[in-house]
């Protein structure tokens, strides 16, 4: 059974800081590409950031560019998620996923298992 166990979410002010972590189990890690995506209320899920199967490749979303950072540590079957300077607009519930290939990708199809998701709350 492949498991997918978001942490690090809570409240923090405007230009505050999280780090959230995503623990894989039940699927070898170091094969496929993770992503991370956020949903806020009324909204769509959406793409926030990609890393492909070995790390050396990273993609992210224009609205958090050069404030986010996604990495992974294979040996721990984890990715991270470093985010800085935090909006009240990133407020949403983040969700990690385990892609369909090693290759990352932008595409909410490209993923085969999620996460249960983690809340943000960033305040003003």
């Amino acid at each position: 059974q492949v498991q997918l166990v978001e942490s690090g979410g809570g409240l923090v002010q405007a230009g505050g800081s999280l780090r959230l972590s995503c623990v894989v189990s039940g699927r070898p890690f170091n094969t496929y590409a993770m992503g991370w995506f956020r949903q806020a209320p009324g909204k769509e899920r959406e793409f926030v950031a990609t890393i492909n199967w070995s790390g050396s490749r990273t993609h992210d979303a224009d609205s958090v560019k050069g404030r986010f950072t996604i990495s992974r540590d294979n040996a721990k079957k984890t990715v991270y998620l470093q985010m800085n300077s935090l909006k009240v607009e990133d407020t949403a519930v983040y969700y990690c996923a385990t892609g369909l290939s090693g290759y990352h990708s932008m595409s909410l199809s490209e993923y085969a298992y999620w996460g249960q998701g983690t809340q943000v709350t960033v305040s003003s």
